[in-house]
């Protein structure tokens, strides 16, 4: 007889800007002819609290798994997890993604979470739920699993990375509304979001993904992808995707047959991509990039500073940045490049050297997008073991080494959810701070993002006129009349939405 099981995802976004919520899909598919599962998802059902407790007090719900990401889905997480534990205090309530990935200890703190599942759950859920339909409720063989013995966390050895779950068929069918997550962007009228490939085979040292993954990845099969993206047209009715791959180029042999699929669905698409493989992508590639109509890539560039480039793991040179601009503009596609300034180390020096890249980034491609960030590394207790010891110790503003939070509860507080989105840390002086969000106004005024289909045009322009001259002349410090402005002209920041 099949077990019932609630999965939740808690509210992170706006309903307007609410996407498949792809994490709990796959691990519904995991389970699929052992469990029936139920599916919330609170960027749509505002009263998640309220479903999850109508469904768990039925009776018939014998799990309850959670994603957490790190930053504004915590307390909503922790919210959810508090109610049901005192509804049903015996029910196991089981925590995955990110957050409880990258902090277990942290996460498992507390008396509403029985269990974690680090990294990939497509195995490790199965096998929980079998144990704890057997009775057992400390099951110490599980791989990638952690749990609590009375006080004690007990992390299981990892699970190694299982590549044959890559893309599974997901059943849009236990979503109360499909078309409701197919939203307007820049890429067409009906977006959806899609997930191929998983993993990275780099290991950036503030990287979530490099945590988890720690260098592997893997690409779909071609006719799996086929598979996918003939669903989503014209089973749903997208006109447009949104591929939140850790890292969709990877090498170009494995790659060609996707871009393949994708040149013959021609759905206009955006991904996160790499620029060292970009640029080595031979002309073949490049006119099937071309011919399924790519639109966007999100590439990180990080820093100008080869050096810092390094002792961060990125992988890539700063000449690679100007050299994926200068390519994608010949090719028609979008660069959207992220730097992340104010690093530990002489945090306001490197900041400005970033700042006068991104004006040659832009010279080289004015078309370029660029979203600035505060870089904020993983603690070193979330690095893999044999990259700790290469690590700089963390201090704040006053020298004194950085404390990260111990509960849950603590990552909650405004400076760790500023820290987890990448928007501050406790190196960055007020004045460093200031600055940084005064060159971010210029910036997004002087060039408003293509992303922005909900600002009038003629609004985005006198944005652009108004900050042209601070923009040229550099004159970052205090921009009133911008702020001013932008009370009334709400411009829409990829940094926070996406697309």
């Amino acid at each position: 007889m099949a077990r019932r099981l609630l999965l939740v995802n808690p509210a992170i976004t706006s309903r307007r800007s609410a996407r498949f919520p792809l994490s709990i899909m796959t691990l519904a598919a995991s389970v699929a002819g052992r469990n029936d599962c139920t599916l919330i998802d609170g960027n749509l059902e505002r009263d998640a609290v309220a479903e999850a407790l109508a469904a768990v007090t039925s009776g018939d719900v014998e799990a309850v798994g959670v994603t957490v990401m790190g930053g504004p889905q915590v307390a909503p997480a922790i919210e959810l997890s508090r109610a049901i534990r005192a509804a049903r205090p015996s029910l196991p309530i089981i925590w995955g993604g990110y957050f409880p990935s990258l902090y277990p200890n942290a996460a498992l703190n507390n008396d509403y979470v029985d269990y974690l599942i680090r990294g990939q759950g497509e195995e490790t859920l199965p096998e929980l739920l079998d144990a704890l339909a057997r009775g057992v409720r400390e099951p110490s063989d599980i791989a990638g699993l952690s749990w609590r013995r009375g006080a004690a966390v007990v992390n299981n050895p990892t699970r190694a990375f299982t590549p044959r779950h890559i893309a599974p068929e997901l059943d849009y069918g236990l979503l109360r509304d499909p078309s409701a997550y197919l939203v307007n962007t820049f890429l067409g009228a009906r977006t959806a979001a899609h997930q191929a490939a998983l993993g990275c085979r780099f290991r950036c040292t503030f990287c979530g993904v490099a945590a988890m993954f720690r260098g592997a990845t893997a690409l779909p099969p071609a006719q799996r992808l086929d598979r996918d993206l003939t669903f989503l047209k014209h089973e749903i009715g997208a006109d447009s995707i949104q591929f939140y791959d850790h890292n969709f180029f990877d090498r170009e042999a494995e790659m060609m047959p996707l871009l393949e699929v994708l040149a013959r669905h021609r759905l206009p698409w955006w991904c996160y991509a790499r620029a060292d493989a970009l640029i080595n992508l031979s002309p073949e590639a490049w006119r099937l990039v071309r011919a399924s109509r790519m639109r966007m890539a999100y590439i990180g560039a990080e820093t100008p500073n080869d050096r810092l480039l390094k002792s961060i793991r990125k992988g890539t040179r700063a000449d690679q940045t100007l050299e994926v601009a200068e390519l994608c503009r010949r090719h028609d596609v979008i660069p959207e490049l992220s730097f992340m300034v104010a690093p530990p180390e002489d945090p306001e020096g490197e900041t400005e050297r970033t700042f006068e890249f991104i004006r040659q980034v832009k010279k080289v491609n004015p078309q370029s997008e660029i979203i600035v960030y505060i870089y904020t590394p993983l603690p070193a207790d979330s690095v893999p073991d044999s990259h700790r010891l290469k690590l700089t110790p963390l201090k704040d503003a006053n020298g004194e080494p950085v404390a990260f939070p111990t509960t849950a509860e603590e990552w909650t507080e405004r400076r760790w959810v500023d820290y987890s989105c990448h928007a501050d840390a406790p190196w960055v002086s007020p004045r460093l701070r200031q600055r940084i969000r005064d060159f971010n106004t210029v910036l997004g005024c002087r060039f408003p993002t293509v992303s922005d289909v909900r600002a009038p045009t003629i609004a985005k322009r006198a944005l652009a006129l108004m900050s042209a001259w601070r923009y040229r002349f550099e004159r970052y410090d205090h921009p009133w009349e911008l702020d001013l402005t932008r009370r009334l002209i709400a411009l829409h920041d990829p940094k926070t939405a996406s697309l």
